[in-house]
């Protein structure tokens, strides 16, 4: 018999729920625009020479989380900003999402966590993983939603909130069948006790993970219902301890939308607010729930054209010699490599990028800072000419699902591989000269931490 979420585990935000939150989510303030931490260890240059960058549309953010709002409905949408946004830029893709309507925010560090709190990121942030002793009290101190799964790990987050006297609310993980982190179901009732026994704690959410709702297959739709089953009865037992946690969530965005029964109060919904579905079974339940709209992809990556030769038929560019031009051909070299998330795999599984609103063919192995481009032998592109390797141009579009297609992946790689060299822009700021620097100097020395920390406008 399925446990139904009702009343306030259905709304994240209603009353009483994250009202301790919420009365101190004023958040760290922003760090000043010309402090750098230091971190030299860590530095990585965002480029700011050279033509090539990865742009972001949030208003697509904002459109797709509202269509998985309207479709998951009266469940709430918490939307998953872990690795950088996606590889999209964090929190500006978290301000984007809470604008559509998401009534929450997860990650998968503490220090990404904390890095939205340093850039006005309000709202509740759920660690998506129980975090060590050595980053409790951060989490506790940032007010994020600890995930916790182990006693050690219920009593390391009750030691950093009473060390630092702040009621700390907490969500239970239950391995229902992922087998990766979570507390086995046999677990939970002394987990519910020792959460209970510490008044520093509030136990709000209980949860699983979902590890085949996307599958196409009859047997992984018998899987997450098995999943399913087995997660009620954990709900069933809580209760029988007269325990009721406000948030009950299973599902990720395969979940949210191939299995309407498992969304109960709120559902985690991560590649689906960037604008991809996970796999056909899930793209033809979406189709099916919400007729003619669409999610739509939030990230471009382009360049422009830094220079064109003229070469001969049989000429063989690039490492390794390793395909013959087929006629005599315009090769364009643009500035973008596999240090920036474009593999080597892509020329030998026939990649094309757009130039001028025209697929065309790689004409060399990817370098690590560079490709070249077989433009026919029209000579029809020129020094400066915009490049799209995801994205639209004209007609013709390259999705990020089209990569994983020839990689042999999925989209979630191929987004989050966009590398930190590479500066991400935010669409409606944009420039035509990309190599104006869009992130604030102090981040760009300090790199890697910063690499997507925020998507600012143009210098002056």
């Amino acid at each position: 018999m399925r446990v139904a979420a009702t009343g306030i585990g259905a709304h994240w935000m209603a009353d009483g729920v994250f009202k301790l939150l919420r009365a101190g989510m004023r958040g760290p303030t922003r760090p000043k625009a010309d402090s750098v931490e230091a971190d030299d260890a860590a530095t990585m240059a965002q480029s700011r020479s050279r033509p090539a960058w990865a742009e972001v549309d949030l208003a697509a953010v904002t459109h797709s989380v509202r269509l998985l709002v309207g479709l998951v409905a009266p469940a709430q949408v918490c939307a998953v900003v872990k690795a950088h946004g996606y590889g999209h830029g964090a929190p500006a893709v978290a301000k984007a999402a809470l604008a559509g309507g998401a009534i929450g925010l997860a990650v998968a560090l503490v220090d990404e966590g904390a890095e939205l709190r340093r850039h006005g990121v309000h709202g509740p942030i759920l660690l998506l993983s129980e975090c060590g002793a050595d980053a409790a009290a951060t989490a506790v101190s940032c007010t994020l939603t600890p995930a916790v799964y182990t006693a050690e790990g219920v009593e390391q987050i009750a030691r950093a909130a009473r060390l630092l006297g702040q009621t700390t609310s907490v969500h239970l993980k239950v391995d229902t069948g992922m087998h990766r982190v979570g507390a086995p179901p046999a677990d939970v009732p002394a987990l519910v006790r020792a959460i209970m026994d510490e008044p520093i704690l509030r136990f709000e959410g209980l949860w699983t993970h979902l590890s085949v709702a996307d599958g196409e297959c009859a047997e992984d739709r018998s899987y997450t219902l098995e999943q399913l089953e087995r997660f009620d009865g954990v709900v069933a037992e809580v209760a029988r301890q007269g325990v009721h946690p406000d948030i009950i969530h299973a599902a990720n965005t395969a979940g949210a939308i191939a299995f309407p029964t498992a969304r109960y109060g709120m559902v985690r919904s991560g590649i689906g607010i960037y604008g991809y579905l996970p796999g056909p079974a899930a793209a033809a339940a979406f189709t099916a729930a919400v007729g003619g709209e669409t999610l739509l992809p939030a990230l471009s990556l382009k360049a422009r054209v830094v220079s064109v030769r003229m070469c001969d038929e049989g000429e063989r560019p690039s490492y390794g010699r390793m395909r013959a031009l087929p006629q005599r051909s315009l090769v364009a070299t643009v500035p973008i490599g596999y240090a920036d998330g474009v593999p080597r795999a892509l020329f030998t599984n026939g990649f094309e990028v757009l130039i001028g609103g025209k697929r065309r063919p790689l004409a060399g192995m990817v370098t690590m800072d560079q490709i070249v481009v077989d433009c026919g032998e029209a000579g029809d592109v020129s020094v400066g000419d915009a490049v799209v390797l995801i994205g639209r141009q004209g007609d013709a579009f390259v999705g990020a699902s089209e990569w994983a297609d020839r990689l042999g992946t999925i989209s979630y790689e191929v987004l989050v591989g966009i590398g930190p060299r590479v500066p991400r822009v935010p669409r409606a700021e944009a420039r035509a000269d990309p190599r104006v620097s869009l992130v604030p100097r102090a981040e760009a020395r300090a790199g890697f931490r910063h690499w997507l920390g925020t998507i600012a406008g143009p210098r002056a």
